[in-house]
C-alpha cells in the first residue's frame, strides 16, 4: 500500500527520538491506515505566513492515494499561505489520554482551481464558497494509536 511504504520511508530517515516516539507496534497500516483517513472527514492544517508565523484552521479533507484534497477559497489565509509557501501539515486525531490515534502528513501543496479539480474530489463537497482546492502531496506520514484505543 502506498500509504504504508509512505511511512516507512518516514521513518527510516526520522530521528531516533521520533522513531521510539512511535514505536512500530504502535503504527497504524494497511488497512486500518487507510480505513482511518478515509472515514474522517476534518482535519488541522498547518501552513505559513508570509512573515513567518505559523497558521492552523481546521478543514475537511478527500484522500485521493497520498493525495490529500482540501477545500478552500481564494483569497483565504491557507489559500494565500500555501501560495507564497507551498507546505502544509495535516493531522488527524481523535480521542484522549490512552485512547487516542493520531495521522501526521506533511508534503508540497499547490492551489488547484475549482474547474481543474478532479470529478471524484469535487463531488465531496457541493458548498458554494469552494473556489480553490488545496492539493497536499504526502511527503512524509507518521502515525500512532494507543494500546486503549478501540480501532
Amino acid at each position: 500500500m502506498e500509504l504504508d511504504e509512505l511511512q516507512e520511508r518516514t521513518f527510516t530517515r526520522a530521528t531516533a527520538v521520533t522513531r521510539r516516539a512511535y514505536p512500530p507496534e504502535r503504527r497504524l497500516s494497511g488497512e486500518l491506515l487507510s480505513g482511518y483517513l478515509d472515514r474522517r472527514v476534518f482535519a488541522v492544517v498547518t501552513t505559513t505566513r508570509p512573515d513567518g508565523r505559523p497558521h492552523a484552521a481546521i478543514t475537511s479533507y478527500f484522500r485521493r492515494g497520498t493525495s490529500f484534497w482540501m477545500p478552500t477559497a481564494v483569497g483565504s489565509a491557507r489559500e494565500g499561505n500555501v501560495r507564497h509557501e507551498p507546505w502544509l501539515a495535516l493531522v488527524v486525531t481523535e480521542g484522549d489520554r490512552a485512547e487516542h490515534v493520531v495521522v501526521i502528513v506533511e508534503g508540497p501543496c499547490h492551489a488547484v482551481d475549482k474547474s481543474a479539480v478532479p470529478a471524484d474530489v469535487a463531488e465531496t463537497t457541493r458548498e458554494e464558497w469552494v473556489s480553490v482546492w488545496l492539493c497536499l502531496e504526502a511527503t512524509r506520514l507518521i502515525s500512532y494509536v494507543s494500546e486503549g484505543s478501540a480501532l
